[in-house]
């Protein structure tokens, strides 16, 4: 399914369906220091139900399965989803996926403890949104949000490997991140309070398949190019990976926000 957005990609139409593959098979990289900052909060453990909006394959909820939650993911791509239920099937995880964009889910009130949102929170509508978590949340509910991204000025292989998505994608916005506090939309701060963030750092292993698979997986590339675009994107990027040794670490920023709801 097309997502257009004017504030993404210069408003170039993407599709995540269409790089689902990779995505399952290359995007699953957080560190399990990722799963530590949230689980030493005391969220996404045994006694609580969980949803996690824009889950893509199911990336959160299967990696904090093993935590005891009771966990739903939501995408509005069906083909992510697809993926995230093969996945749960094979390692024998009982996790419910929903089709449906996040603004349009609709449980009753009350039912989960926690909403957690990975790389995905800046994609949404928070006028219809950020109330409608309000109400699916129990009372003093949290809301998770989570973000990581590799730093292209600081660490020499994401910078050139930056440089060649951005010759066939120019307006791609993923480009140039930096360290930063995510600011919090003003609609959602009509619904929910933040009581707590972290930024850090963290060193991310890769090799020259999965780095290349990584790349092709982001928005800007297999999300996004044309049939001959993403070609001539493939001959570059690949070329470049083999001027790199096998195995190499990718410097990150990584953040978590909480955020309480204020029923």
């Amino acid at each position: 399914m097309n997502i257009t957005n004017k504030n993404i990609n210069g408003g170039k139409p993407f599709d995540w369906g269409r790089t689902s593959q990779e995505y399952a098979k290359y995007r699953d990289i957080y560190p399990q220091q990722f799963f530590d900052k949230i689980i030493s909060r005391g969220l996404c453990i045994s006694g609580q139900k969980v949803l996690d909006i824009g889950t893509g394959t199911g990336v959160i909820p299967r990696n904090m399965y093993k935590y005891g939650a009771e966990w739903t993911g939501a995408d509005i791509s069906a083909e992510q989803i697809s993926q995230a239920k093969r996945l749960s099937k094979l390692q024998d995880m009982n996790i419910d996926y929903i089709v449906s964009p996040s603004e349009e889910i609709s449980f009753g009130d009350n039912t989960f403890d926690v909403v957690t949102a990975c790389q995905c929170f800046w994609y949404f509508d928070h006028k219809v949104l950020a109330p409608k978590l309000s109400r699916m949340l129990k009372r003093g509910g949290k809301l998770v949000i989570l973000y990581m991204a590799w730093l292209p000025f600081e660490d020499e292989i994401a910078g050139k490997s930056e440089e060649i998505v951005l010759k066939y994608s120019p307006n791609w916005t993923g480009a140039g991140e930096t360290r930063h506090h995510s600011i919090i939309a003003s609609e959602v701060l009509q619904y929910f309070e933040e009581t707590d963030s972290e930024l850090y750092d963290l060193r991310v292993p890769f090799t020259r398949e999965s780095w290349h698979g990584r790349m092709k997986a982001c928005r800007g590339v297999g999300a996004s190019l044309s049939e001959s675009e993403l070609s001539k994107w493939e001959a570059e990027h690949s070329a470049f990976m083999q001027t790199l040794p096998e195995q190499f670490e990718i410097l990150h920023t990584a953040e978590i926000i909480i955020l309480q709801n204020k029923k």
